[in-house]
């Protein structure tokens, strides 16, 4: 099994951004022996609940704390950034961190319509994104003759590109250019089978990757017992009914949840339809189904607990019964 981790850098109620990044560094150095892949890092905006807007910036610190795990962006948002600029701070970073870095792409703006024109990008920005996946590869690519413009750092680096996805589109992308893929099924699950198996089927062959090679997001809350970990996962629970609802928070203590109106109880359930929840066991036994009902190459696993204590004994607990046997 082949697990990597997601850190969504959250700041839940009564922290504060600084303490969910000396948070993010502290996890990032426990699990660089634990046998995960690679650590994550997401860019989002203009949400309280989230400290990883500069994702680069937090990437370089993830990489600098650690020794051995493979950092990168799960993902870059390249409509909001000029591909010249990435090319230059994934360059950068990879001359810092050799062979440890991953450049995760997506083509959603991360944040809402208010924010995305703060950020002073053009709403049709996504249209472009496979030319501009296109562009960022060739900058991170050998100079070629004649070449005027050139990725100071970055020409030459071939940082690994991935395209992220929660749809068809991104599938199809992904097969189109050869790369590797990666279903964002830990929050938008319901494409997760149909855009994997477009990605198996359009596969072609590119100087990065000759087979497919398919990651899916799940969200893990592992504890000594089932209901421990039960009673962690309520927290991430009442995150997902406040988006559900309109009212969207940071995480909060754990606590038992009152029953929801079907309705929001039923987008709850298919928002967070791919979560492991329980004892090691219990967890293994649900991701060797889930790897087994996928075909998925590799996990990127995102747990979303409110105590940092209880996220890193989590992140431990699932290394010890899934990645060292």
């Amino acid at each position: 099994m082949k697990l990597s981790i997601l850190d969504l850098a959250h700041v839940p109620m009564g922290s504060d951004v600084g303490q969910a990044l000396r948070n993010t560094l502290d996890l990032a150095r426990r699990v660089d022996t634990l046998g995960y892949e690679r650590f994550w890092l997401a860019e989002h905006h203009n949400m309280p609940g989230i400290a990883s807007a500069a994702t680069a910036v937090v990437i370089g610190q993830v990489a600098a704390a650690t020794q051995r795990i493979r950092v990168g962006s799960g993902g870059i948002m390249l409509p909001n950034h000029a591909p010249l600029v990435i090319a230059e701070q994934f360059g950068t970073l990879e001359a810092l961190f050799p062979g440890r870095i991953d450049l995760g792409l997506g083509r959603a703006p991360g944040t809402d319509g208010l924010t995305w024109r703060a950020l002073r990008r053009d709403v049709r920005a996504a249209e472009h994104f496979p030319d501009d996946v296109l562009e960022l590869q060739a900058l991170l690519g050998p100079v070629q003759p004649g070449q005027r413009i050139r990725a100071v750092p970055g020409a030459d680096s071939n940082v690994p590109l991935w395209i992220l996805g929660s749809s068809l589109f991104g599938s199809q992308l992904a097969a189109r250019l050869g790369l590797p893929y990666a279903f964002a099924s830990h929050f938008a699950p319901a494409a997760l089978h149909e855009a994997l198996r477009v990605y198996r089927e359009m596969f072609q062959p590119s100087a990065q990757l000759q087979t497919s090679y398919a990651m899916a997001g799940v969200n893990v809350i592992c504890a000594a017992t089932d209901e421990e970990a039960q009673l962690l996962f309520t927290s991430l629970q009442r995150v997902v009914i406040g988006l559900v609802t309109g009212s969207p928070g940071r995480l909060s203590p754990p606590a038992p949840i009152d029953p929801l109106p079907p309705h929001v109880q039923q987008a709850v359930e298919g928002f967070l339809g791919c979560s492991f929840v329980g004892s090691p066991a219990t967890v293994r036994a649900g991701l060797e189904q889930f790897i087994q009902d996928t075909g998925a190459d590799e996990l990127i696993v995102a747990s979303a607990i409110f105590d940092h204590a209880a996220r890193l004994q989590s992140y431990e607990l699932l290394s010890r019964e899934c990645l060292s046997r």
